[in-house]
């Protein structure tokens, strides 16, 4: 991660939590839990053929205000097939991602929100080779998502978010999910 990067993240983070702890002043936070399913799409150099690997994680977070909040997740894949220089292989990824987080509710939308998130996310990517051999990288950058969601009541939200790693590992995520809060 460049130093202008963390430069950026240091400054995103600091602007949220000053803005939430000024907004929680007057608003009892919520916490949540939820799970998340949908596709992992690796960026490659046009050397490697991969198919898109199925996603399934779990996240929480905690809502200073009904806007501003941090979230965690992760997110993990099953094994989809890959083929470099002629040799067919699986691979698999994971993610680990801390965010912040900002909700807009639309209004006179019954509950309808947009979600955007700016964090750090590590992202690890390992492959087996028919061939016997393996490989792995990981590498931890700048993350970040939007997404649509929809509260079904005062305790339960479903959302479909759009997320992106950068790093060595370019990764994208398509996800549907939902979540409960107490």
């Amino acid at each position: 991660m460049t130093t202008l990067q963390k430069t950026l993240l240091a400054l995103a983070t600091g602007s949220l939590l000053s803005v939430s702890a000024q907004a929680a002043v007057n608003y009892t936070g919520t916490s949540y839990v939820g799970v998340k399913a949908g596709q992992f799409m690796i960026d490659d150099d046009g050397t490697q053929k991969l198919d898109k690997a199925t996603a399934y994680g779990v996240y929480g977070g905690y809502n200073f205000d009904p806007n501003f909040g941090v979230e965690v997740e992760f997110v993990g894949s099953d094994d989809a097939d890959v083929r470099v220089g002629g040799v067919d292989g699986e691979y698999d990824v994971k993610t680990y991602g801390a965010y912040g987080t900002y909700r807009y509710y639309l209004p006179n939308a019954s509950g309808l929100y947009a979600k955007g998130k700016l964090g750090i996310a590590k992202t690890e990517a390992d492959v087996n080779y028919s061939n016997g051999t393996s490989s792995s990288s990981d590498d931890t950058g700048i993350a970040g998502g939007v997404g649509l969601g929809l509260a079904v009541n005062n305790n339960m939200s479903i959302e479909g978010e759009y997320a992106m790693a950068d790093s060595d590992i370019d990764s994208k995520l398509w996800t549907i999910g939902a979540h409960l809060k107490f």
